[in-house]
């Protein structure tokens, strides 16, 4: 047996502090600064212009939020079926902007960018439900695929206490999950359909990380049988697929950080609030396959003795 590097198992009271502190200030910061929420999920206007010339999108959404009609969102594209250039100016509100309101910010906009020959193409009431249902279909995905996990790594790790385990990586993947949604509350990213896609892309990464180290669990258990305790057993897998989950996280989060940089330097916001989280979620995902889903599971077999020699 090859000498642990390093001790998970003594220091894991300190591992699970760091993302219960970070919860803590996620929530203290959404009670008091508020979550943003996009439009296609809380509703609200969406006024699309084509313009001319190049447009300052930073600008665009500092002229607008100063108006205080709402969370902003500011993009630009093309029209479909033509050349024109678009930038779609979204204000996110229980109930849409009035016909009067939308006319003082398309004259305010048509003042600041004079020489971008703003027009007005469109104007769309945008209703939260079909957000919600959207929502409402990513939620019950994931609490499926959450029941087809714990049964698999039920079934899959049985001798070692599948079940446990199950729960475990599931605790795992719920602090991924937290972590992702930090990202935006911190970042004032507003909830929308990148958080959907974040989330759900996560959850199948991280848990890989977490079903190496079981693997190893398992393996080390036919290995040495009786031979190493539960915290020993534990310790010794982690230690042995640490280097493997570092190298991996790494590889994935540069490339994902370098489409990152990019987006910022191109000042394209909608794939910021995609990558950036990802970015977060993959470091997050390494982080509680490795300290939280292993140390966690151990306190519960523990805890647990009978269980554990029975299993």
């Amino acid at each position: 047996m090859n000498k642990n590097r390093f001790d998970f198992l003594k220091n894991k009271k300190i591992f699970f502090i760091i993302p219960i502190v970070i919860a803590l200030a996620t929530v203290i910061t959404g009670l008091v600064f508020g979550i943003p929420i996009d439009i296609e999920f809380k509703g609200g206007t969406m006024l699309t212009y084509s313009y001319t010339g190049t447009i300052d999108v930073n600008a665009v959404k500092a002229k607008v939020e100063g108006m205080n009609l709402g969370t902003v969102g500011v993009s630009t594209g093309s029209a479909f079926g033509s050349d024109l250039e678009t930038v779609q100016v979204t204000f996110a509100s229980d109930e849409g902007l009035t016909a009067e309101v939308q006319a003082g910010v398309t004259s305010d906009l048509q003042k600041e960018f004079a020489s971008n020959s703003l027009t007005l193409v469109n104007s769309q009431d945008v209703k939260p439900s079909a957000g919600f249902s959207f929502f409402l279909k990513c939620f019950v995905a994931v609490m499926f695929s959450f029941l087809l996990l714990i049964i698999y790594i039920a079934v899959r790790f049985k001798n070692i206490g599948g079940w446990s385990a199950g729960a475990f990586a599931l605790v795992a993947l719920a602090n991924d999950v937290f972590m992702v949604f930090a990202t935006f509350v911190f970042m004032r990213l507003p909830i929308d359909a990148n958080f959907m896609a974040v989330i759900l892309t996560i959850l199948g990464y991280s848990i890989n990380n977490t079903i190496v180290l079981y693997d190893r669990v398992r393996e080390n258990r036919k290995l040495y049988g009786k031979k190493l305790t539960i915290n020993e057993l534990v310790n010794t897998s982690i230690n042995q697929s640490l280097t493997r989950s570092i190298k991996t996280t790494i590889t994935t989060a540069i490339a994902v950080l370098s489409m990152c940089v990019v987006a910022m330097i191109c000042g394209v916001e909608s794939i910021i609030s995609f990558v950036f989280p990802m970015f977060i979620g993959l470091l997050a995902g390494c982080y509680s396959s490795v300290f939280i889903a292993g140390p966690a599971w151990t306190v519960w077999k523990n805890a647990h003795p009978d269980k554990a020699k029975n299993a």
